[in-house]
C-alpha cells in the first residue's frame, strides 16, 4: 500500500489529479526515495477511465493522470497508508468510520496543510519523516480542531465545464505545493531542477 492515499468520491476528478501532483511535487524532493501516492475513490468502481476535462487540466499543469484508473476504496488501503489526504470532509469522515484506528491520519488537505502551517516550520527532512508530520496535525486538530472548517472542500467539477477543471487543477497544485513544503520544508537548491 502507498504511504499517501488520495481520496475522492468516483476516483476520475479530484483524486487523480491531486495524486499527480502530489507525486511530482515529492519526486522534486526525493527522487527514486520519495514517498509513494495512490489515490482512490469512496463510491468509485474499479477500472473506471478518468474524465476527460481532468485529463486535460492535470496535463496543462504538466501531469499526465490518461493512463489513471479507477479505484475503490478499500479498509485495506486505508490501514496500509500513513496519510489519507481527502479531497472533502466528508471522505475524511468516511475514513474514520470506517477505519476508525485511521481517524488521526485522515485530513482533507487544506485542513492538514493550515494544521501544518501552524506548528514549527518543517526542516528540510526525508520522506521518513511522513509519519511524524502527520502525527504532530492530528495533535493539532486535537488541541484545536479544524483551523477554518468552512473552507475544507475542493470542488468537485464532475460534469462542469473545461474551465472548471481547470480551476480545480490550479487550486490544486497550489495546495500541493503548499503541502509539501509544510510536510518536508522547502525544496533543495539541489533539486530544483528536478
Amino acid at each position: 500500500m502507498a504511504p499517501i492515499l488520495v481520496v475522492c468520491s468516483g476516483n476520475i476528478c479530484r483524486s487523480p489529479i491531486a495524486e499527480g501532483l502530489l507525486r511530482r511535487a515529492l519526486d522534486r524532493r526525493f527522487g527514486q526515495a520519495a514517498p509513494s501516492v495512490s489515490s482512490a475513490g469512496t463510491i468509485a468502481f474499479d477500472g473506471n477511465l478518468p474524465s476527460p476535462g481532468s485529463v486535460t487540466a492535470a496535463a496543462e499543469r504538466g501531469v499526465d493522470i490518461a493512463s489513471h484508473r479507477g479505484t475503490a476504496l478499500t479498509d485495506d488501503a486505508i490501514h496500509g497508508a500513513d496519510l489519507c489526504l481527502c479531497m472533502a470532509a466528508e471522505h475524511r469522515d468516511e475514513i474514520a468510520l470506517r477505519v476508525p484506528s485511521a481517524a488521526d491520519r485522515a485530513f482533507t488537505l487544506k485542513e492538514l496543510v493550515r494544521l501544518l502551517e501552524t506548528t514549527a516550520p518543517a526542516a528540510p527532512t526525508g520522506p521518513e519523516t511522513l509519519a511524524g508530520r502527520v502525527g504532530e496535525a492530528a495533535t493539532v486538530r486535537a488541541d484545536r480542531g479544524t483551523p477554518n472548517p468552512f473552507d475544507e472542500d475542493v470542488v468537485d467539477p464532475l460534469g462542469m465545464p473545461l474551465d472548471t477543471y481547470r480551476a480545480v487543477a490550479w487550486e490544486l497544485d497550489e495546495w500541493v505545493d503548499r503541502l509539501a513544503t509544510a510536510l518536508y520544508g522547502p525544496v533543495p537548491v539541489a533539486a530544483e531542477g528536478r
